[in-house]
């Protein structure tokens, strides 16, 4: 029997619903389109891989040590709009009415604390039942975790198609394996980060030495047997790889400490999560919830409230 833990990157999903979704806004005027997409999100994937677990990891605001590596990390990159910014607290907060884990660490991205997280999941003894780890993120470089017991959920299309890759879908879709995507990073380098990889490499140049060699170490123990100008470039650039790897490679051994049995998936049926999406006017989510009474009972409440008060407001969606 197998067990599922989902793992959601927060802030990849968060900024992939903000630019799928027309600015919507709550009464109040606060826009809460990445609010509203997440939370759709969110109930789609608990609906469709019906998870035992569930955890969303967070970047934290402060500089990782990537950025103490490399400067130029991620240097390119516009500043997060200020209608985005305002609406992290909003889905922190929706999370926490719903009871679900919440991991970061400064100093760390989500990326790693997923790693990590994934990492501890594997060794986990659940009697007799395997544990599945399926991470939900629109950030490919994730990829590179995939394995016998972790999967990658990708969004393909807004928020509302996804694909599952597990380690033929990567094979399939990039010519190498999970294992090896940083060591391809290293090679060609991420024009998204900003880090430089091999000048002049690109990735049909790049899957090739890694079909030959596996790793970029063992590309540079055999620079004797590359030739030409790829030799060249290899070793003109050879700080920039390993540097690269360095950057590109997500760390598994966050010091965070993971505690599976919190994490366990209740229901999401309670008044502070159904409040919550009413003071957003997120009514038609409400029956995504659950068909429990509670629900039903709180809505007919809140309905038999807005008749008596005249209420003539009505839903954005």
């Amino acid at each position: 029997m197998i067990k599922r833990l989902v793992v959601i990157d927060g802030h990849a999903i968060l900024h992939r619903a903000y630019h799928a979704l027309p600015p919507l806004t709550a009464p109040d005027g606060t826009v809460v389109n990445a609010v509203y997409g997440f939370a759709s999100m969110l109930l789609r994937v608990i609906h469709d891989l019906k998870p035992e677990y569930l955890i969303v990891a967070f970047d934290h605001a402060k500089p990782t040590f990537r950025k103490k590596l490399f400067k130029e990390y991620q240097a390119q990159r516009p500043e997060m709009e200020k209608t985005l910014i305002s609406q992290i607290d909003l889905v922190k907060r929706m999370v926490d009415l719903m009871g679900i884990s919440v991991y970061g660490l400064d100093g760390y991205e989500a990326d790693d604390v997923i790693g990590t997280i994934s990492t501890a999941a594997g060794n986990q003894k659940l009697g007799d039942c395997q544990l599945e780890t399926i991470i939900v993120t629109g950030d490919r470089d994730i990829l590179q975790l995939v394995n016998n017991k972790v999967k990658v959920y990708l969004p393909v299309k807004g928020i509302s198609e996804s694909k599952m890759y597990g380690i033929s879908e990567v094979e399939e879709k990039f010519g190498i394996k999970p294992s090896q995507i940083a060591d391809f990073k290293a090679l060609v380098g991420d024009t998204a980060d900003n880090y430089p990889g091999v000048a002049g490499i690109g990735p049909k140049t790049a899957v090739d030495l890694l079909h030959k060699f596996k790793t970029v170490e063992e590309v540079y123990r055999n620079l004797n047997s590359i030739e030409g100008k790829v030799k060249e470039k290899l070793i003109q650039d050879k700080e920039n790889a390993f540097m690269s790897k360095k950057l590109a490679t997500i760390v598994c051994d966050v010091p965070i400490e993971i505690d599976l049995a919190r994490s366990k998936l209740a229901s999401l049926e309670k008044p502070g999560v159904i409040n919550f999406f009413e003071e957003m006017e997120f009514r038609s989510m409400i029956p995504r919830l659950s068909s429990g009474k509670e629900g039903a009972l709180l809505m007919s409440q809140k309905a038999a409230k807005k008749k008596q008060d005249n209420s003539k407001q009505t839903s954005l969606f």
